[in-house]
């Protein structure tokens, strides 16, 4: 043979130059299990998180809540540190949640002085934000936090305390058969003095909010200069439209709330203390937002006539005549100019109140309102 055979080639150069093979393709098992639903993975995922998330703040919030416990000392029903508790959790209510919705409350004040001012909310909130900027969306923030602050103090502590007071009055028996007949009348006891402490600053509010531009810059230089023009009176003109709005509204936010709630817990399965706290409190915003819907309607024609009042009245005017003045001007529809707003502002507001105060009560180791009587009352 001529050639040598391919053993003899390989031998030969097989030192020097190595031939590569390559090797075969062994199966490796697999180790990832492959999710058929790739997106359902991501929510599940995305749930487990947000349960753990919900877990530790609540663990957090027992924690915090345990020191303020500890501070303050175990607090009795009915007792002048229940009421304090009540009236700090009032304040937070109010205060935080009429702040939060004051672009809403300012649409609605101008639209219910000058209904031709604006073709719609959306026309209003992108014409404000075009001509008075960012921080025109939020005038009358500042009044507007002082003022509901110091009327959710007296109405949420003062509630509690004439719902007992009156309840002692009549007898327990006799309160819990005219229970509703309580609840109205505690709350209307509380917002009286409620309006008090609310009206100069709201006052402020409707004429910092209807003047273009704002007629006050401050919250107090606002209540100096109603004073310097127009004396003491000129911060309560407003008062007894005041009490005609918020009178009816809050015994419609209370005693609605209260027998709703009651409503609720009967139709659900098991007692109000079988349910953990987001449960009582998820209910309680529910309770909060049907009140609130009823509140709005109720008391809208009131709240027409204090913004009129407040930006329309004249100096020196009786209160029958200006009141007589602006519904010849308006007629029975203006009165219910806003409405559609309103019921969303205020239906919101009143379910965050309430879930507000209650979760202050249960940070407090209180029980929350509603659902059922209270230890005394068993």
């Amino acid at each position: 043979m001529m050639f040598p055979s391919e053993n003899v080639i390989a031998n030969t150069f097989a030192s020097q130059y190595p031939v590569r093979r390559e090797p075969q393709a062994t199966a490796v098992p697999e180790t990832r299990k492959r999710e058929p639903f790739p997106a359902w993975s991501v929510i599940e995922d995305s749930k487990k998180k947000a349960e753990a998330f919900g877990k530790e703040a609540a663990r957090e919030f027992d924690v915090v809540s345990q020191k303020a416990q500890a501070k303050t000392g175990k607090i009795e029903p009915w007792t002048p540190k229940y009421y304090a508790a009540c009236t700090v959790g009032g304040l937070m209510a109010c205060g935080f949640t009429h702040t939060a919705v004051t672009p809403l409350d300012l649409i609605k004040c101008r639209r219910q002085v000058d209904s031709s001012l604006y073709k719609s909310n959306m026309d209003a909130f992108r014409k404000i934000r075009a001509t008075e900027g960012l921080r025109g969306v939020f005038t009358g923030w500042s009044p507007t936090f002082f003022g509901y602050s110091a009327q959710g103090a007296f109405k949420y502590g003062g509630y509690e305390f004439f719902k007992k007071f009156y309840s002692d009055l009549v007898g327990i028996d006799a309160a819990t058969r005219h229970k509703t007949s309580l609840y109205l009348i505690a709350s209307a006891s509380a917002e009286l003095i409620a309006d008090v402490a609310l009206c100069p600053f709201e006052a402020v509010k409707v004429r910092t909010q209807t003047s273009i531009p704002p007629e006050f810059r401050s919250t107090f230089g606002g209540i100096s200069a109603l004073v310097g023009k127009e004396g003491t009176a000129g911060l309560y003109k407003g008062l007894y439209p005041l009490w005609g709005r918020q009178i009816p509204y809050t015994m419609m936010k209370f005693a609605s709330f209260e027998n709703i709630v009651a409503a609720i817990y009967d139709y659900l399965p098991g007692k109000k203390t079988d349910y953990n706290k987001g449960a009582q409190t998820a209910v309680a915003f529910t309770g909060g937002y049907l009140a609130g819907i009823l509140c709005a309607i109720v008391s809208h024609p009131a709240d027409v006539m204090v913004s009129k009042l407040n930006a329309n009245r004249q100096p020196g005017e009786a209160f029958g005549a200006a009141i007589g003045r602006i519904y010849k001007d308006i007629g029975f529809g203006g009165l219910w100019n806003g409405l559609a707003v309103r019921i969303v502002m205020i239906g919101t507001l009143t379910g965050l109140q309430w879930m507000i105060y209650d979760s202050f009560k249960i940070f407090m180791g209180l029980p929350t309102t509603g659902g059922g009587p209270q230890k005394e009352q068993k």
